[in-house]
């Protein structure tokens, strides 16, 4: 029996050998194709990054560098009077404040959002833990108002946004983002519920735990990355839109997007401070992904892992 043993061991250190060989040595047809994955990850970042780069020189060239035949990515002549034309308030070549589209931005964005987790929160739950005749139904409605082209609504929320008052205002655009943030939220989130595991919930429910107690103190707090990461994905589809401010907004109440198409004169338009201004843009997110990538990170690789 001990020879048998011994025999095996020395069977196991053999393999085992073998493997660590096997995994030091790299065959050059692996050494080259690693390369080429390297090479061509590095292409394909630099061709993504391009646009982003494009509109910061455009932010800072000079106007006669700007309309040049053969435009320069680097070496060209600066100037900061794109950024003075967008921080000069009503006396700009648009006659509006950049900065008052900036604010009406970070004032309906993250109330809609805010009011999507609220609403959709519950129902993402209710869709992901109970079975409920028409359950399916309710997740096809959502999941048709994500895919839902807007230009069908745009005359009948026009007209009923007239005759409620509701145009021009912070609350009606709180309200119409609904439609982009809400089946987000709804889609999401119910994901992430379905990876807590059951059992916690039963748990709680023989210690005495009520339903709207369980879901408080426990699956939400159980999910948090998974909440902020979905918050984080709305912000930015409610930050871009464009069509329902551009329709049910104007003057003082556009948001961002809006203000920033309106850069132009009768003789074409002004790259200089529109790209300025889309930079303004696209800092509040930036900063705002940046300070929470940690839980952004945990939220996207939440039950990525089961068994």
């Amino acid at each position: 029996m001990s020879d048998i043993i011994n025999q095996t061991d020395q069977s196991y250190e053999k393999l085992i050998s073998g493997l660590e060989v096997s995994k030091d040595e790299k065959k050059p047809g692996q050494i080259i194709g690693k390369f080429f994955t390297y090479l061509a990850l590095i292409a394909y970042s630099l061709f993504s990054l391009l646009p982003l780069w494009w509109t910061v020189t455009l932010a800072f060239k000079a106007e006669t560098e700007i309309y040049t035949r053969t435009p320069k990515l680097f070496g060209f002549a600066t100037t900061l009077d794109h950024w003075r034309e967008v921080f000069s308030g009503d006396a700009s070549i648009i006659g509006l404040d950049f900065l008052d589209a900036i604010k009406n931005s970070l004032i309906v964005v993250p109330a809609a959002v805010v009011l999507a987790l609220i609403l959709g929160g519950p129902v993402a739950y209710l869709l992901a833990r109970y079975n409920f005749k028409g359950k399916e139904d309710v997740h096809f409605f959502y999941l048709s108002l994500y895919f839902m082209p807007p230009m069908l609504i745009l005359i009948p929320l026009f007209v009923m946004y007239n005759k409620l008052g509701l145009y021009n205002t912070y609350f009606g655009m709180v309200l119409v983002l609904q439609l982009v943030t809400l089946p987000l939220v709804v889609l999401i989130l119910r994901g992430f519920f379905e990876d807590i595991p059951i059992e916690i919930e039963h748990s709680a429910r023989v210690d005495g735990a009520k339903p709207l107690w369980i879901f408080w103190r426990i699956i939400l707090p159980l999910v948090r990355p998974g909440l902020v990461a979905t918050a984080f994905l709305c912000t930015i589809f409610a930050w871009n839109n464009y069509i329902f401010s551009f329709l049910l907004t104007s003057g003082e109440k556009q948001s961002a997007v809006v203000r920033l198409t309106l850069y132009r004169t009768f003789t074409g338009f002004l790259w200089g401070p529109m790209s300025a201004a889309m930079l303004l843009t696209v800092l509040p997110v930036l900063i705002l992904a940046i300070a929470i990538q940690k839980y952004i990170v945990r939220g996207l690789t939440l039950g990525a892992v089961k068994g």
